[in-house]
């Protein structure tokens, strides 16, 4: 029968079924010597991580999943990134396999953390050559349950006891929901164990146990940092050809993802790379279009590394490698707003007042340049803010395993909390004036300006993890001229 007779949902599978096929296939293999790593260092810091995680629902079992791989078209997949929860509660980053799921049991049972995944089938089993999602014969070997757990230092079981590893404990289970359906119907199965209400508090302490970075997630973040400048200056080597292609968006976005690719496990994000009017667009991904002398081009980018965790830096640079006068007066407005928020950026301060510190100065500026209809006071007041015309944004987010990281935390454990050492998020005020804007000058339409940092609280301040980026205008300037050479 030829493919286009099959009938629908049919298994398009040429691999041979028959015994015959099955014995030969199965046979003739060298033995694989079995090598158990050691302990991986991330695995002391995740089992605290746990600890304290489990301290705010004590009496649950919980139940956190890597998630399962979405598809992209037909039969390919996207490439698998497991739930950031889950990674930061075991250590397991890019190596992690879809279905994979922790299980922390109630504190005061007897129980231990167990991390279930489907272990490795033998080459005498069907799945080793005809299935094309986890076959060996596809995808390369898996890890095996006595590899992970040893580097990982945590029990280790096959998936396929999830449920009786579920019942083997009394009292609430929750689950961070919608991630793993496997996982939602092994717990909804439970009947009324399923606290469905602690599903949104396990969700939301799991993220708020994140606000805080220790010190090897410091560490990784600063890899990130390093990797991601490495490239930019790909980018700004690459700028003669860039501003020559037709589609020289996309030459940067590649350009990046190479470098992302070589040095991490992907980009932590879509890369903005919007020249001229598009960078007045915020999430500009299409890059479709093409960069040009005269311009500005704002390139928003950040590497993820193997661990999962990723930078976010954006620079706005002159494509021809020089200012305009007003560019120039743009960019140099938007470095001011920066250096106020670092300014007052310190434990004890309030995290949204980094970012009034910067609008205060965006709006001094397009005041003075008279862009604004009503006074600088006025618009200061929270029932005007006409400023915000041109920053609609926030000034800063946290940043970790997410670009945006601990989304789901409380407002009062976020905005309106206290900034403590050991949290990382970014500083990023920007100006964009439209290109159809008719309410400001015409030689500012079309300019769109952001500078971010990314930045780590200390004992008496901020430490910019970006400091190898350069910032002021002249600087930007000699970068352009003189790409560091990263290897």
């Amino acid at each position: 029968m030829s493919d286009s007779a099959q009938k629908p949902g049919e298994a398009r599978s040429r691999t041979p079924k028959n015994e015959h096929f099955r014995t030969y296939i199965s046979q003739g293999w060298a033995d694989r010597e079995a090598q158990v790593p050691g302990t991986d260092v991330v695995a002391r810091f995740a089992e605290d991580r746990r600890d304290r995680l489990h301290a705010m629902l004590p009496e649950h079992t919980l139940v956190v999943p890597a998630g399962d791989v979405k598809v992209r078209s037909n039969d390919t997949d996207f490439r698998f990134r497991p739930h950031s929860a889950f990674t930061h509660l075991t250590g397991w980053g890019a190596g992690a396999v879809p279905g994979a799921v922790l299980v922390l049991p109630p504190v005061d049972s007897d129980g231990e953390p167990v991390l279930l995944f489907r272990k490795p089938a033998g080459r005498d089993t069907d799945e080793f050559y005809a299935d094309p999602a986890i076959g060996e014969f596809w995808n390369g070997p898996r890890p095996g349950l006595d590899e992970i757990a040893a580097r990982l230092g945590v029990s280790t079981a096959d998936i396929r006891q999830l449920p009786s590893v579920l019942g083997a404990h009394s009292g609430p289970v929750s689950v961070i929901a919608g991630v793993d359906a496997n996982a939602d119907t092994a717990v909804d199965d439970l009947g009324e164990r399923h606290d469905v209400a602690g599903d949104s508090l396990l969700e939301r302490d799991a993220s708020e146990l994140r606000l805080v970075k220790d010190s090897w997630e410091i560490a990784q973040i600063r890899e990130a940092v390093a990797a991601s400048k490495a490239g930019f200056d790909d980018i700004l080597r690459r700028m003669p050809e860039i501003s020559g292609h037709p589609r020289g968006e996309r030459v940067v976005e590649g350009t990046f993802w190479a470098r992302a690719r070589e040095l991490g496990n992907d980009v932590g994000y879509d890369t903005i790379a919007a020249a001229g009017d598009h960078a007045c667009y915020l999430h500009w991904t299409d890059n479709d279009g093409a960069v040009q002398d005269g311009q500005l081009i704002l390139i928003d980018a950040g590497v993820e590394v193997d661990s999962l965790y990723t930078a976010d830096v954006t620079r706005t640079v002159p494509v021809s490698g020089r200012f305009s006068a007003r560019q120039r007066e743009v960019y140099e407005a938007v470095r001011e707003a920066a250096d106020a928020a670092f300014a007052v950026a310190r434990p004890g301060v309030r995290f949204r007042d980094v970012h009034n510190a910067a609008l205060e100065v965006i709006a001094r500026k397009t005041s003075e340049w008279g862009l604004l209809p009503i006074p600088l006071e006025q618009t200061l007041d929270t029932e005007w803010q006409l400023h915000r015309r041109f920053m609609v944004h926030g000034t800063s987010h946290h940043l970790g395993l997410d670009v945006h990281d601990c989304a789901q935390a409380r407002r009062e454990m976020y905005q309106d909390a206290l900034l403590e050492p050991g949290m990382v998020f970014t500083i990023e005020p920007g100006l964009y004036f439209q290109a159809d804007d008719l309410t400001i000058p015409e030689d500012f339409r079309g300019i769109g300006v952001r500078i971010e940092d990314d930045v780590l609280v200390t004992d008496d301040g901020v430490e910019s993890l970006t400091a190898a980026f350069p910032r002021t205008a002249d600087e930007v300037e000699e970068w352009c001229a003189s790409p560091e050479t990263s290897e």
